[in-house]
């Protein structure tokens, strides 16, 4: 099962791979977010083995779930195509490499997965690679385990590559980093999964409370959100790691952009028809309610959830809510001044209103139908520089095809 051959690399002694790995491990503690951690574990583990792609299956109800995906060649020109690929589910039995990596607790390294020994219990695949013309050759296998040594996931590393770009073996020092690191990312991983579900725990309050906000909704507006400042800030020339950490914390707070409404009454809340003036005036409040749940800023997480909580209603033209008031903590009504306008609105709360926006109006709500696409794009089009920043709707624009396959991935139970 184990074949091996020398990749052409730089040799590093034992003490570099540790002190590497333990600056790795440094930054993989500091993130809260889930899909921001796996795409970082994913992105420096590839970068020591100098491989093309990656994938981190998580075990849950006796399956496996791929969580995350990278591939320089066949997500590079279409990013879109990496959200098709997640949430896929496999059994969780040796006929699989990642099921076996599972069962077995241990690495499994392959040469060629087209070329495995007779005696291999387990197999390859090959669907993916006949649905992108993909060819996968090399594979170290991980087990990622808790530090309760119980296997919790599998992270597969594919295709080392030569300096010159051929595709060769995974060596010596691409397993010892590996194995030293998997299990500080596991760590991680959990923290990292036990801070998503109090999220999630948090905002099902608010879901039982106010059934337009439902666990799809506040899902896609994170994943949104953090897409579209991707693009919005790659334009700017913003450094990689930079984007990385600002999107760690722009997932979460987005996703928390409603739960103020926990604090506005269920007689407004559930009204099924339109509001009159003095209900939206107090529905207005959920900002911020909202705002003081995270006031004290203990944390940029917390920081940026108030930021995100106050002004993501805001209007680019002013037009907005709550507007410019000095003291939110004691405030006991909005609409006293005008709102905030243009960059006086934080980028976080300009970036959720498109996100917020486009997900109302595209979306069946128990109040009403969905929007057509066409009308929604073309509202947005019509309201960019009045409702919204014209910089943040191109950006939007500029990625809807990874806007749509999130909308898909994140799709309500019984919709298309």
């Amino acid at each position: 099962m184990k074949e091996k051959q020398v990749k052409e690399s730089s040799t590093k002694t034992d003490k570099n791979i540790l002190k590497e790995i333990l600056k790795i491990s440094e930054e993989i503690h500091n993130i809260a977010d889930i899909d921001i951690l796996l795409d970082k574990i994913l992105l420096e583990v590839r970068h020591f083995t100098n491989a093309e792609g990656g994938s981190i299956f998580m075990v849950e109800d006796e399956k496996l779930r791929m969580s995350y995906t990278q591939n320089d060649l066949i997500f590079a020109n279409n990013p879109a195509t990496r959200y098709k690929y997640q949430n896929q589910e496999i059994p969780l039995d040796i006929t699989s490499i990642a099921g076996a990596t599972v069962r077995h607790g241990k690495i499994l390294e392959f040469k060629d997965v087209y070329k495995m020994s007779a005696g291999c219990e387990c197999h390859f695949n090959k669907d993916f690679d006949k649905a992108s013309g993909y060819r996968t050759k090399s594979m170290i296998s991980v087990p990622l385990k808790s530090v309760r040594n119980r296997v919790i996931g599998v992270m597969q590393i594919i295709n080392a590559k030569a300096p010159g770009g051929k595709v060769v073996p995974f060596n010596d020092q691409d397993e010892l980093f590996i194995s030293y690191f998997a299990n500080d990312a596991a760590t991680a991983i959990e923290k990292a999964k036990s801070t998503r579900a109090m999220v999630l725990r948090m905002l099902k309050m608010v879901e039982f409370r106010d059934p337009k906000e439902t666990g799809g909704h506040v899902n896609r507006m994170g994943a949104y959100s953090v897409e579209i400042y991707q693009q919005w800030a790659q334009k700017r020339g913003f450094p990689d790691e930079l984007i990385r950490r600002f999107k760690d914390k722009l997932r979460i707070a987005s996703m928390l952009h409603d739960v103020g409404k926990v604090a506005i009454s269920d007689q407004i809340l559930k009204k099924p028809g339109k509001l009159e003036p003095e209900e939206f005036d107090i529905m207005k409040m959920h900002t911020i309610f909202g705002y003081r749940l995270f006031q004290q800023k203990e944390s940029e997480l917390d920081a940026m959830a108030a930021e995100i909580a106050l002004t993501h209603h805001e209007k680019w033209d002013g037009s907005g809510y709550p507007g410019n008031m000095d003291d939110y903590a004691s405030c006991v009504e909005v609409g006293v001044d005008n709102g905030k306008k243009e960059s006086t609105i934080p980028i976080t709360g300009r970036i959720a209103a498109v996100a917020d926006v486009y997900d109302a109006l595209i979306s069946k709500r128990v109040y009403k139908d969905a929007w057509q696409e066409d009308r929604v794009l073309e509202y947005m089009k019509q309201s960019a520089g009045s409702h919204f920043d014209p910089e943040v709707v191109d950006a939007f624009f500029e990625i809807y095809d990874i806007i749509k396959a999130i909308r898909e991935q994140y799709a309500e139970a019984g919709t298309d």
